[in-house]
């Protein structure tokens, strides 16, 4: 197909909705959950299926179907932007940070996606690369799994080439050193050890538990404090143990949250996730943010999604390999990539994100009624 030509209109977005089990109890240091939620997005045109996901609740798929669906149906297929402008005024009315974001998050991915196969290309060719692969961190680590569980995850990670792994901390702080100790164990020296509190912690008790982790080498703590509390983080940041990176963002739906995080130099990396943010027009514009302010970005979560963008973004430093998502995208996606030496590399032989859906081991874990 010609380029100069336009990918031609869209013609329909379809959305399905997956409720998958999580393998065995999980929680963090503020929330407990039992299964996933991923809404699936479809988009065609010119006789090729894009596809686009984000993690979110069946709501997000009702407003896909019910306003974003006619908002970008007839927009020429290269046209992602215009396509993703016209989302963000749609949803003005139905506040846009949360469930809206989340939304266009999918349709987003999957306009990115529909339009790199229309071209026959890998999406990270289409947005340009600047590596062959991302390093990744094993994410997991539950604060409902026992020492046993917790060793046995995060050993088998550094058995399989992870140089990085991150756990959960917050939900028992009295419980929170010793369980780092162990997961020290567990991936020896060599390993770097990142923490999440996911907002557990108050100011001074953040403070405190980072000096006691620090002294277990670790060097990566997550939202400390809410990521809500800039001026928490700024005081972590500024007062925190050297070596340790303060990071947080994941919750960011949109520039400006993202803007007023590094406002407040708040953090040593930021984090985005394009299931949030808009998807990978929002994920890239987050990148441009980061640029300019020399600053480090790290991807959370959604492997199959991010690793073509992380390949074409000098910021990145690395991806989060988490543990729910890794595994419910092996179960729904044909394509889904595996690691390899720490890394995870975008399969280049395959059109767009390299995905497709498995609809007939996916049909078990529909949501029926959205």
């Amino acid at each position: 197909m010609n380029a100069l030509r336009g990918g031609g209109p869209i013609e329909r977005v379809d959305v399905s909705v997956y409720r998958i089990p999580t393998d065995r109890p999980e929680s963090d240091g503020t929330f407990a959950w039992d299964h996933t939620t991923c809404v699936v997005a479809e988009a065609t045109a010119g006789g090729r299926r894009g596809i686009g996901y984000t993690y979110a609740p069946p709501a997000a798929a009702r407003l896909i179907r019910d306003t974003l669906a006619s908002e970008v149906a007839g927009v020429d297929a290269f046209a992602v932007g215009a396509a993703h402008d016209r989302m963000a005024r749609a949803v003005r009315n139905a506040g846009a940070p949360g469930v809206a974001s989340s939304a266009i998050a999918a349709v987003d991915t999957a306009l990115w996606d529909l339009k790199a196969r229309l071209l026959d290309v890998p999406l990270v060719r289409l947005l340009g690369p600047v590596r062959e692969a991302t390093p990744i961190y094993g994410s997991g680590g539950f604060t409902s799994y026992a020492i046993a569980e917790l060793k046995e995850q995060l050993g088998r990670w550094r058995d399989e080439g992870m140089g990085m792994v991150k756990m959960k901390v917050g939900r028992q702080p009295a419980e929170d050193v010793s369980r780092v100790e162990a997961a020290r164990e567990a991936v020896g020296p060599g390993v770097r050890l990142f923490v999440d509190a996911n907002g557990a912690y108050d100011r001074k008790q953040a403070l405190a538990m980072a000096e006691a982790f620090a002294r277990r080498d670790v060097r990566w703590f997550e939202e400390p404090v809410s990521s809500d509390d800039l001026e928490g983080l700024r005081l972590l940041r500024d007062r925190g143990p050297a070596g340790m990176d303060i990071a947080a963002g994941e919750y960011g739906y949109d520039l400006f949250y993202f803007r007023r995080m590094l406002d407040a130099s708040a953090v040593d990396v930021l984090q985005a996730d394009a299931t949030r943010c808009r998807g990978i027009t929002g994920f890239l514009r987050a990148a441009t943010l980061c640029e300019a302010r020399a600053l480090p970005l790290s991807a959370h979560t959604a492997p199959s999604l991010h690793v073509h963008p992380c390949c074409a973004l000098t910021p990145v430093c690395h991806l989060e390999y988490f543990h729910d998502h890794a595994r419910i995208e092996g179960l729904l996606f044909d394509g889904a990539p595996r690691p390899r030496a720490g890394e995870l590399a975008p399969d280049l032989s395959r059109p767009g994100l390299g995905i497709e859906l498995k609809r007939a081991d996916a049909a078990r874990f529909a949501v029926g009624g959205v």
